[in-house]
């Protein structure tokens, strides 16, 4: 019988020799060349430890908080859609081992389980994943959803004015599955021109005008806390600060939108030294191991988000 896996990078093999091809592409997909997908690992490679010895750790404690929300470890699970393609349960099992472990779930507003279903499915603390949609009224009916069902806190997605061209996915012809939070909303029923339905669909359903002047309006419409998910740069760290965010989340989108931007590891000091402590820090890309979590803490985060894209699977 062959061995069970013990990390990520082996779990991610038994996923690919699992999953259907299309779904497999999916989840591993990076945009373009895929510079940036490599360089989300290679990043933390270069970052080596100066150990020091003789120092007692007989008891340690990473408990941590967020917000105000306790965390069993600074470890929070990043916003993943279309979880169904890996596992029938999807979002709800997530929910469920996220609860288990004590730990903060972003639920993804791309999810094939409704905000309610994941809502009633344990006692955990959520935050909701937000995009700027065309149709404000959208965003409007999400966030009170969100809220009505004890969400904590919108982390709205920024770095997705277009779609990133994730070409694995126009290749296969990528056909995307009902979005439960969506239906009744906005139709998915939009096809691409022989490529991936889901960039048609983002091309038809975000908007790509949004600006500073939208974190504004979103405040207007709640009273829960907003983060700010794909901040790379000092100058957009600052002005999240001026915008009064809650929390900035240092992230390239896995390495799925721009490529060639940088690592998120590597943005990070930048983006900590603008913000001073004003809000905390959340990095997500390329954590594969503990010593990742650890390099992160130790390059200013205040906590970090892991996808679960390969983790979960049937």
């Amino acid at each position: 019988m062959e061995a069970e896996p013990v990390n990520l990078n082996e779990f991610e093999e038994l996923a690919r020799k699992i999953l259907l091809k299309m779904n497999y592409d999916f989840f591993s997909a990076g945009a373009e060349d895929r510079y940036t997908l490599s360089e989300n690992i290679k990043a933390f490679q270069r970052i080596l430890f100066r150990p020091r010895i003789l120092i007692d750790v007989s008891k340690i404690d990473m408990s941590t908080s967020l917000l105000g929300f306790k965390m069993a470890a600074p470890i929070m699970v990043a916003p993943t859609g279309l979880l169904k393609l890996a596992n029938h349960e999807a979002e709800v099992a997530v929910a469920r081992a996220a609860a288990a472990c004590n730990a903060i779930m972003v639920l993804s507003s791309s999810s094939n389980y409704t905000i309610e279903e994941v809502a009633s499915s344990c006692d955990a603390v959520r935050f909701f994943q937000l995009f700027i949609y065309k149709q404000r009224d959208v965003c409007i009916t999400l966030v009170k959803r969100a809220e009505s069902n004890g969400f904590k806190a919108i982390v709205l997605t920024v770095d997705t004015p277009r779609l990133g061209r994730r070409e694995v996915d126009i290749k296969n012809k990528f056909v995307i599955p009902k979005f439960a939070n969506l239906e009744g909303l906005l139709s998915a029923n939009v096809k691409s021109k022989g490529g991936s339905d889901l960039e048609a669909f983002a091309s038809a359903t975000i908007d790509d005008s949004a600006s500073w002047k939208d974190i504004e309006w979103l405040r207007s419409i709640t009273k829960l806390p907003i983060l700010l998910k794909g901040i790379l740069t000092a100058e957009d760290a600052r002005k999240a600060v001026e915008a009064r965010v809650a929390g900035i989340i240092v992230s390239n989108h896995g390495a799925r939108q721009l490529d060639y931007a940088p690592a998120s590891i590597s943005a990070l000091e930048e983006v900590v030294r603008a913000v001073s402590g004003a809000v905390p820090i959340i990095l997500d890309g390329g954590i594969r191991r503990g010593t990742d979590v650890f390099k992160a803490l130790a390059l200013g985060a205040n906590a970090v988000m892991v996808f679960v894209h390969l983790d979960i699977f049937e």
